[in-house]
């Protein structure tokens, strides 16, 4: 007879959560014990502040457990894991028109951080050699880059010691451009981040404007600056839904991408990728053989050992897809952004900061003048209580007193979804602009942290 109840000996036990208990549990109890307590994380699906791929399907789950023991760094005991990352790397020099795929460079990494670190680095080393060999001082390397970048870029200027030279975003120039990028550059300058959507709001960085601006500041200083492209999302957009757009290899002073696997690389975390335009463009030095578990290998990371069934996971993305299944399903995401974007644009409460025609983000702000009431963070904390995360923020910089709020559309985030969470944004906002008096207003710290 099956006993009805939850509860029975093992899982009623107690344990200790600032020590190892004294006794083993059976597996079946530490199994729902930690089970339960991930129940109280939110609906991965509901999170729209996360860019991160939440959801893939049965066959890649299978791929995913079957490979959960392969470390990618041991190349001896898993080559053909190890073929499959090379295979992959090529996959992406070709989709960004790397003048030769198959002889350039590209590794996989610990999401995009690890790949900018790695993009920085041989920045950084391309421009040691340069000032070392022209008998110069080496030693105070900065980077420019615009006042909107992910925060990665700030740690990698303080981790390698790099100077960071933001250019401030402004009203009228949201993004770096050609009018501002050359401000900040002088000879010791190792290259300028340009951005294939921008965090905050998902907007493209006009990348050709920004070389050509480079060309013309090389022809009148003499000044040779590379160019680092974070297409941490972009660059597997851009490829598939504005082929028209030429922001990669096709720019000879593109010297490096990298993008992220888990964004819209469309899968499971935590996978980065970097790749550079040409295998010389990648500094040897930087390139350490290795003798581990029996084999010698040359390794091109910060992290060591790191799980391979992302890479995997890849490459079944890749043959499981193509090229026209990668468009479909990233046009979907954009016209369900544009859905959301063009009814939040209808709301007076609202003004739109981007509409989602870049990458499938858009943001949006409170009309100005609209309450005195109520404010964005107000509206995100009544969101989150019936389950969605749809975070607020304060801009950066020159614009830290405009304060935005951003929706990611991701794989996964249905039409039906995407009508639900509008039916739900307008339900809030009118209750919202019912109040006869102000609500406490919460500040950024007080719920999301950008």
């Amino acid at each position: 007879m099956t006993n009805p109840q939850y509860f029975d000996d093992a899982t009623s036990v107690t344990v200790p959560t600032d020590r190892l208990a004294a006794d083993p549990l059976p597996s079946e109890a530490a199994y729902q014990i930690v089970l339960d307590e991930a129940m109280l994380d939110g609906n991965a699906r509901l999170n729209l502040a996360t860019f991160v791929t939440t959801w893939m399907d049965d066959n890649a789950d299978k791929i995913y457990a079957a490979a959960a023991d392969k470390n990618m760094i041991d190349k001896d005991e898993y080559p053909a894991t190890a073929a499959i990352e090379a295979r992959c790397a090529t996959i992406m020099a070709s989709l960004w028109n790397a003048p030769s795929p198959t002889t350039t460079i590209g590794v996989s990494a610990i999401g995009s951080s690890e790949a900018c670190m790695l993009g920085g680095l041989a920045l950084k080393r391309r421009w040691q050699h340069a000032r070392k060999a022209a008998g110069k001082d080496a030693t105070r390397p900065n980077l420019v880059m615009s006042s909107a970048v992910q925060v990665v870029w700030e740690k990698f200027c303080n981790y390698w010691d790099v100077e960071p030279r933001y250019v401030p975003v402004t009203e009228e120039h949201p993004t770096l451009d050609r009018t501002n990028v050359t401000d900040q550059i002088d000879e010791n300058t190792i290259g300028v981040v340009a951005i294939m959507g921008v965090t905050y709001t998902g907007a493209y960085e006009p990348v050709a404007e920004i070389a050509a601006a480079l060309d013309e500041f090389e022809k009148k200083t003499g000044l040779d600056i590379p160019i680092h492209v974070d297409g941490a999302s972009g660059g597997f957009i851009a490829p598939f839904l504005q082929p028209e757009i030429v922001w990669d290899f096709r720019l000879p002073r593109v010297k490096s991408i990298n993008t992220s696997g888990h964004k819209y690389g469309l899968v499971y975390p935590g996978l980065g990728w970097v790749v550079w335009r040409e295998k010389e463009d990648l500094p040897e030095d930087l390139i350490f053989n290795v003798s581990y578990l029996g084999g010698n290998m040359p390794t091109l990371a910060i992290n060591f050992s790191r799980p391979g069934a992302q890479v995997l996971l890849q490459y079944y993305m890749f043959l499981r897809l193509g090229f026209e299944g990668y468009r479909k399903v990233q046009q979907e995401s954009q016209d369900i952004a544009k859905y959301l974007s063009s009814e939040i644009a209808r709301i007076p409460a609202f003004t739109l900061w981007s509409d989602g025609s870049d990458i499938p983000v858009f943001a949006w702000r409170l009309t100005p003048g609209h309450t005195e009431n109520w404010n964005l963070y107000n509206l995100q904390l009544l969101l989150r209580a019936h389950g969605w995360l749809v975070p607020a923020y304060p801009m950066p910089d020159n614009l830290g007193d405009q304060t935005v709020q951003r929706i990611v559309v991701r794989n996964g985030m249905s039409m039906d979804l995407a009508k639900e969470l509008i039916r739900e944004i307008k339900a809030q906002t009118e209750y919202l602009d019912s109040l006869d008096g102000p609500m406490p207003h919460p500040k950024a710290t007080d719920s999301f942290t950008h």
